[in-house]
């Protein structure tokens, strides 16, 4: 499978500061893939660069097989994007804004606008308000904007940077299911986000940026293996403790009343569970432990994202750059 981004040792330096530490990422096409880092860790510095923006002070970019920023106007008609937040012409309605849009860049035919700009109002939910201006929107509505703005020109590739930003629970499930729409339609969708449990539901692959540093770069299934242990829920806590300690392999790690933790040491959970029940133990609950993503964040950064303060950090930005 082709590659629609590639980095070979992407650099930026400003000044004695390192932003970005030799990042080498692969993205295939098809692919959901989650950027993931907290505020600080290079993660915006690098899709700037991406597009264009930024020049590296080292490495090689590709997008969609281009060298960047080398062969910038052959790529980035085929890729929509949204970087740190969507700006318009505030006093403009949305539908203008995206018409003033459509027709500053290459590729987009004036006979079809109104009906892609039609489409897309409808993609992202803002159909009914288009005729607004834009200063009236919530920080959720521009953000939905933004998107409209990116898909425009039907993109092979998507990137996102924190597109869900200012949105309810039920914006960001609508915007979730779009990405997942387009992308089983064809589009790759590159998102960078600091929303741990939203790129856990959303993406196949994810890369975790640290310090400028890539720290690990996989398939979020695998990113996310079984741990070995099992949690068990039983009435009978004494006799499960009994019988785990009398087995080849398996330890009791931990005991809170009823609720016991197990690490298998190569036993099945099925083997175990049929072991209990044998011995008259009644097991209400087996469950798998599985880690989420910012437990593995966690473990390969030694830090925890706070996503209440990166978000209102993201706003202070966002302000700042009108």
């Amino acid at each position: 499978m082709s590659a629609v981004i590639r980095t070979d040792g992407l650099t930026k330096r400003y000044g004695r500061v390192v932003a970005v530490d030799g990042i080498d990422l692969d993205v295939p096409e098809g692919d959901r893939f989650g950027f993931l880092g907290p505020n600080g860790s290079g993660k915006t510095t690098t899709v700037r660069m991406l597009l264009g923006l930024v020049h590296p002070t080292a490495g090689r970019i590709e997008i969609l097989g281009h060298p960047m920023p080398k062969a910038v106007r052959e790529a980035l008609p085929h890729v929509g994007a949204m970087v740190e937040g969507p700006a318009f012409v505030p006093h403009l309605p949305g539908r203008v804004n995206l018409s003033l849009i459509d027709q500053a860049g290459r590729g987009g035919s004036r006979r079809t606008r109104a009906r892609r700009i039609d489409v897309v109002l409808g993609q992202v939910g803002l159909d009914e308000v288009d005729s607004r201006a834009v200063k009236t929107y919530s920080l959720g509505m521009k953000q939905r904007l933004g998107l409209a703005a990116a898909l425009l020109r039907k993109p092979r590739l998507l990137i996102l940077d924190e597109p869900t930003n200012g949105l309810d629970p039920a914006g960001i499930r609508e915007i979730r299911d779009l990405l997942i729409e387009l992308n089983e339609q064809g589009t790759t969708v590159f998102l960078s986000s600091h929303l741990l449990a939203e790129v856990e539901q959303l993406c196949s692959r994810a890369a975790i940026v640290h310090q400028g540093r890539l720290v690990a770069q996989e398939r979020v299934a695998d990113l996310l293996v079984p741990t070995g242990r099992v949690r068990i829920s039983t009435p009978h806590p004494s006799v499960a403790q009994q019988v785990v300690g009398a087995l080849n392999g398996p330890t009791m790690l931990d005991a809170d009343g009823g609720r016991l933790v197990v690490h298998l040491d190569g036993m099945t959970p099925g083997e175990l569970n049929n072991r209990l029940v044998t011995a008259g133990v009644t097991v209400d609950e087996l469950v798998v432990e599985r880690p989420n993503l910012e437990d593995v964040f966690l473990a390969l950064t030694g830090r925890r994202i706070d996503e209440a303060e990166l978000t209102a950090e993201l706003e202070v930005a966002r302000d700042a750059h009108g």
